[in-house]
């Protein structure tokens, strides 16, 4: 049997506390026949959300500075109510899409959420990514998994990845870079500034 070619979308995945605060991680999802799967993290306030809270909105946005600030501390970014569900969305979004999750399974080291799509509603055109927010969101990734990669390896990505940052960053894009170098040097890696 063939093994299926998993599309992952970068996207910010709202949810909401008990105390109904929202929250805003960037995560990858993927879409299944017609629904989308969210895959937390253990121990994580996303998973914490979900599994209290079975609504979420997934966020479509070119501002690579609400990947970078999630991972960094930087989370109060404007929200706006939805229209169909109890939940927030990006005020920035260029999109978003409103879940109703109907099917949850616990399993190790990340659950598995299953939403069926309540409403998607498009704010504004897409123009398309540089290459600086390309690099901004692989080194997002890449700060995401400091506890499981090699310092070696982070090191060989973010040289890969400075020279789109170089070539083609923008202010948002700069901004976004200097707060995940400055978190991926807090963590005792000492980056080379070639």
């Amino acid at each position: 049997m063939a093994q299926q070619n998993k599309k992952i979308h970068e996207v910010i995945v709202i949810t909401l506390s008990e105390e109904g605060e929202a929250h805003a991680a960037p995560m990858g999802i993927t879409e299944v026949d017609g629904q989308i799967v969210i895959q937390p993290f253990k121990p994580s306030a996303t998973y914490n959300n979900l599994k209290q809270h079975r609504q979420c909105t997934v966020n479509f946005t070119d501002d690579v500075r609400v990947f970078a600030g999630a991972l960094t501390g930087r989370r109060n970014w404007p929200t706006l109510p939805c229209l169909q569900i109890e939940c927030q969305y990006l005020e920035q979004a260029l999109s978003h899409i409103e879940l109703e999750l109907t099917d949850f399974e616990d399993s190790d080291p990340r659950a598995k959420f299953t939403g069926s799509i309540i409403t998607e509603v498009t704010h504004a055109s897409f123009r398309g990514f540089n290459r600086a927010q390309n690099a901004v969101i692989e080194a997002a990734v890449l700060t995401s998994r400091l506890q499981m990669l090699p310092a070696e390896k982070i090191q060989q990505e973010i040289d890969y990845l400075k020279i789109a940052i170089d070539k083609t960053a923008g202010d948002n894009e700069l901004e976004a870079w200097g707060w995940l170098m400055d978190k991926i040097e807090k963590h005792g890696i000492a980056l080379t500034n070639d």
